[in-house]
């Protein structure tokens, strides 16, 4: 599992004119679920969006809270085009993107699970599968991959 991690001062997604999720100061994370992912990848990156330690403490000093800490939002978005490949040629291959219906089940299984570790009404999510316009204003700006396998994935053939 992928994800990409934004420290933002505000973001939203937008569907079809109609805004469906919004924050205030706290992170937004592009979620991209490959065709191997299992709970276990879904447990890391909660973790770590939970968890990573992207803002200031009470006195200022950097990099000594994460969104848990500061009781913070978070909007998630899916993505399947993190799982895109751009070795070969100049077409991504999104053939390691876990299928739609599976896909939407293990992102379905991420909120809930999110909103177990965390404070459900703090969490926001665009919609699975639809065309979304997202709405940043990353602080810092400060952005960070995050890969539950990064140090596991089998090489290629």
């Amino acid at each position: 599992m992928r994800a990409v991690l934004q420290r933002v001062a505000r973001a939203s997604v937008t569907v079809d004119q109609q805004v469906v999720g919004s924050i205030q100061k706290g992170v937004c994370v592009l979620v991209g679920i490959g065709v191997d992912d299992t709970d276990k990848d879904v447990d890391y990156i909660i973790n770590k969006i939970l968890n990573i330690r992207v803002f200031d403490d009470e006195q200022g000093a950097m990099w000594k809270k994460g969104v848990k800490d500061l009781g913070l939002e978070v909007l998630c978005v899916s993505q399947f085009t993190l799982q895109g490949k751009t070795i070969k040629g100049n077409k991504p291959d999104f053939h390691q993107a876990m299928k739609t219906n599976q896909a939407k089940a293990m992102y379905e299984n991420f909120l809930l699970k999110l909103g177990q570790a965390y404070d459900p009404a703090k969490i926001k999510d665009g919609v699975f599968g639809a065309m979304m316009t997202v709405d940043i204003a990353n602080d810092g700006p400060v952005t960070l991959q995050l890969d539950s396998r990064k140090f596991t994935y089998n090489s290629p053939a």
